[in-house]
């Protein structure tokens, strides 16, 4: 008597509940010695699990925070020079006030194409005061700004995560200036 099953759907059922009873096993096998307490190698593991690398703590250290309005503030977690000939400045927008705020129409800059892509932070700059060069937003083919883009406004405690990608200073150039319109600027130390 067939139940209309094919071969495959057969080894399917079939692994399934193998691979439940394998899962099961595995987690019989270690988590604690005979006398109730949790095995020493299965604690060691787990704690060095949710300490974060070297990596993951610089990339969190905070380079520069630019205040703007209404409780809007911006915190740089990065600016790393890339092979591609460009400079990534990455961070969260982080809403400090007790209400929603609409993210303002001047954070885009006031490019006509820039504009028609929707609210972003475009209008940011990078300033090099020793080579005297002012860096805009690096756009794509079609003018879009090579930024987080489409967000109009942050509730009460929200934070974004935000990336701006400019044109690469000069090798020599490490400090640069950020600047966005209706915030504080700042200097920040380019990596990389």
């Amino acid at each position: 008597m067939s139940m209309g099953f094919t071969t495959k759907a057969r080894r399917g059922l079939i692994a399934v509940p193998a691979a439940i009873g394998l899962a099961l096993g595995v987690a019989a096998c270690g988590g604690s010695s005979d006398d109730g307490k949790p095995d020493a190698s299965v604690s060691s593991s787990r704690s060095s699990e949710s300490k974060p690398d070297a990596q993951e703590e610089r990339s969190e250290e905070l380079l520069a925070e630019l205040k703007g309005p209404s409780g809007l503030m911006l915190k740089v977690t990065g600016a790393q020079r890339d092979t591609g000939g460009f400079v990534t400045v990455s961070g969260e927008l982080k809403n400090d006030g007790s209400e929603t705020v609409t993210v303002p129409a001047q954070l885009s800059g006031n490019e006509t194409e820039i504009i028609r892509n929707g609210r972003s932070l475009g209008g940011a700059t990078l300033v090099d005061s020793k080579g005297k060069k002012r860096y805009y937003v690096l756009r794509d083919t079609d003018g879009r700004p090579l930024t987080t883009t489409n967000f109009s406004a942050v509730k009460a405690g929200e934070t974004l995560p935000v990336f701006m990608q400019f044109p690469a200073p000069p090798a020599s150039t490490t400090e640069m200036t950020l600047q966005l319109p209706m915030f504080s600027t700042a200097t920040i130390e380019i990596s990389g």
